[in-house]
């Protein structure tokens, strides 16, 4: 999953549950800062960081094998 890709979610959720950053950033205690340079593209996140947005949005973070080939 690329960066952008991630973003898109990351918006999309938001936009489905009608939140904005200032609530999604006091609801997941990440800056709000942090959050914002996410969503522009402009900054890197932490896991931490990445995990805490997930949980709010109530989404979930997976790790997998690759295929092969990919």
């Amino acid at each position: 999953m690329t960066n952008n890709e991630l973003i898109a979610i990351i918006k999309e959720r938001k936009n489905i549950l009608g939140i904005n950053q200032e609530y999604l950033a006091e609801l997941s205690e990440v800056g709000i800062a942090t959050l914002k340079r996410l969503e522009s593209g402009k900054g890197n996140i932490t896991l931490n960081n990445l995990q805490k947005i997930a949980d709010v949005l109530g989404l979930e973070i997976k790790l997998e094998l690759k295929k092969p080939g990919k």
